[in-house]
């Protein structure tokens, strides 16, 4: 089934977290990476709303099962899978990069369960991060330089789109909008279609049944045309199966079927 973060383990991407601070990394430079090598395994990111209609040309937008799902830019159709990403762990084509990715390695968190405030942290794994020669300064002395305000921002502003994303999600379950997904594929080298499960998706026939008034709150507070930008991605999702197909990455389950793991 499609994967959403934990609340007890990291966030996808990251193998670890370290607060960031001019001490301990004062001497620390941020260069650009040759490639998302750290992306190749991965078949779904999550999504903030502000993304759905430049990410729905390019990704189905899917639901992440369960009680408190979100929305995954899907990337593969299994599990360490990712068609959009050569063996150098480059985009094979022009495609949007969901902000989720841009972010990383950086991120903003709690340093306790208990406190009020985030801060930067990073992930130390992370090739573009270190005592480098090259790249761009986090530090001037014991202040944070350009480089490293415009990081914090970048993540600030993606905490609150997280914010504007939670409220969509609430609208959809309040709504009962959402249901089990299920997608049948017909591909050329199949005798019967290959079935995909294991997701959420809105409820096309719930959606039209609604009443005037609420599928009038619904456009006023932009929930409507999200709404229609994740549908119509799911038309993508031929496309996804067609080039991990040609890849051959495709597995062979008895029953032609997979979930989003």
């Amino acid at each position: 089934m499609a994967s959403a973060p934990q609340a007890n383990r990291l966030p996808v991407l990251f193998n670890d977290l370290v607060p960031l601070n001019s001490k301990d990394h004062a001497k620390f430079r941020s260069r650009t990476m040759d490639g998302a090598h750290f992306l190749k395994n991965q078949h779904a990111i999550p999504l903030t709303v502000e993304e759905f209609p430049a990410a729905q040309r390019h990704y189905p937008i899917i639901f992440s099962a369960g009680a408190e799902p979100v929305p995954l830019a899907l990337m593969g159709m299994n599990e360490g899978v990712n068609v959009f990403l050569d063996d150098n762990g480059k985009y094979r084509q022009p495609a949007y990069v969901p902000a989720y990715i841009r972010r990383y390695p950086f991120m903003l968190a709690r340093l306790r369960p208990d406190a009020e405030e985030l801060s930067l942290c990073f992930d130390p794994t992370c090739e573009a991060l270190g005592e480098f020669e090259e790249g761009d300064a986090l530090f001037d002395g014991d202040q944070p330089t350009e480089t490293t305000k415009n990081i914090l921002k970048f993540c600030e502003d993606f905490e609150r789109a997280v914010q504007g994303t939670a409220f969509f999600m609430e609208e959809l379950k309040k709504h009962d909008l959402l249901m089990d997904g299920e997608l049948k594929i017909e591909h050329q080298t199949l005798s019967q279609p290959f079935v995909y499960q294991g997701f959420q998706m809105v409820n096309e026939e719930k959606l039209r049944d609604m009443r005037g008034d609420e599928l009038r709150k619904l456009s006023q507070n932009g929930a409507l045309p999200l709404i229609h930008a994740h549908l119509f991605s799911l038309q993508v999702m031929r496309d996804l199966f067609a080039q991990q197909a040609a890849d051959g990455k495709v597995p062979n389950l008895p029953a032609q079927a997979t979930t989003a793991s």
